[in-house]
């Protein structure tokens, strides 16, 4: 019979699934990325129960519930169980706390079922031990427990999902205990993430600070720049009033030259005079331009020359160091040199006084032979 007409869901909530560090037993390790579904399931054909969390495709969790097995509230929205099968700690963390209240009591409903099988599967051991049919005991058995469970079903079964995880059932049931952490480390863990948020907290205190006081430093300038703008406005108005004063008076004036004739030539003249000056103004300030050019020219050369020089006291200064290093050497070689010399007359003594010493011998054997010889005769 397939697994999806067989299993059922009998309760359904939301939580964001968790499963305890391997390698620490210590911190929590995310299996969802967010929320998700996490339901009960009973298998009405095996009288088991299991819960089951899907994420897509993959299946975060997949417990089957065991008489001895305890949920555990660690916290208002936060709560763990073991599963010695999966060999893990699985931990759930709820939006509210009646989300929360509402799965543990339905846990402690199914955790009563499954020890009510428990020990109607141990009564039927005793009464097959004791001679009563089987097929009476399963009949009652069956009864009792087909009116108590599976009768409320919830939501649609996810039938691939399920069958994944079915088929890793098998390997799950043969894997070694693992023990419930303590709830110091899951008050440790609250505690760290508690830690957590209030520093996070504080960094985003204190850049609202800093933005508020750069908000205030901005409102600051604007109004500083406002009442300027306010007070140059004022003074634009005067200067306008005072620049058409000015300009009546101008052409009031115009007219009066205008009347008197002589006026104007001498207005002529004046302005002719300004001209001119205006145009050796010009030239002077042509001439100025040309000057700056130049001696801007100059001293560009003179960088340049400096930096010549520069980069030739440089290398003057190395090749002192240079010589220096070679006046070092040249000493330390004529040392190593009169060394030798001097090693090389002791030898030389040496070697003449081991040759005179060789000649004396070689002159005593030939006496020596000598003798021998005119004994030799006598």
């Amino acid at each position: 019979m397939c697994l999806a007409f067989r299993e059922q869901p009998i309760f359904t909530t939301k939580a964001h699934v968790f499963q305890i560090d391997p390698n620490t037993k210590k911190k929590w390790i995310p299996s969802s990325t967010q929320a998700v579904n996490v339901s009960f399931y009973c298998d009405s054909t095996r009288n088991t129960y299991r819960i089951i969390s899907v994420e897509g495709s993959k299946a975060v969790i997949n417990s089957t519930i065991t008489p001895n097995m305890t949920f555990t509230k660690t916290s208002v929205k936060f709560g763990q169980w073991s599963d010695a099968r999966a060999n893990t700690v699985y931990g759930l963390g709820f939006s509210s706390e009646a989300e929360l209240t509402k799965f543990v009591e339905k846990f402690k409903e199914v955790k009563e079922l499954t020890r009510q099988v428990a020990n109607k599967t141990s009564a039927t051991s005793a009464a097959i031990t004791n001679g009563t049919p089987t097929h009476e005991v399963n009949h009652v058995i069956n009864e009792n427990i087909s009116t108590r469970s599976c009768n409320s079903p919830v939501g649609s079964p996810k039938t691939v999902a399920i069958n994944a995880v079915n088929d890793s059932l098998t390997a799950e049931r043969n894997s070694p205990a693992l023990s419930t952490p303590g709830l110091p480390d899951q008050l440790k863990y609250e505690n760290d993430r508690l830690k957590i948020a209030l520093a996070q907290s504080s960094a985003n205190a204190k850049k609202w600070e800093i933005e508020l006081q750069t908000l205030k430093n901005n409102n600051a300038r604007l109004t500083t720049a406002l009442q300027e703008s306010t007070t140059n406005v004022e003074e634009w108005k005067r200067q306008l009033a005072l620049y058409k004063e000015e300009n009546v008076r101008l052409k009031k004036k115009v007219l009066e030259c205008e009347k008197s004739g002589g006026a104007s030539e001498l207005l002529h003249r004046q302005l002719a005079d300004l001209r001119e000056k205006v145009s050796e103004l010009e030239r002077a300030n042509t001439g100025k331009q040309e000057e700056i050019a130049r001696l801007t020219k100059e001293l560009e050369e003179m960088k340049a020359t400096d930096m010549q020089k520069q980069d030739l006291v440089d290398r003057v200064k190395m090749l002192e160091r240079d010589k220096e290093a070679l006046s070092k050497d040249n000493l330390q070689l004529k040392e190593r040199v009169e060394t030798a010399s001097r090693s090389s007359t002791q030898e030389k003594d040496q070697l003449i006084r081991i040759q005179e010493q060789i000649g004396s011998k070689v002159s005593e054997l030939y006496g020596l032979s000598d003798k021998l010889a005119d004994m030799l005769q006598h």
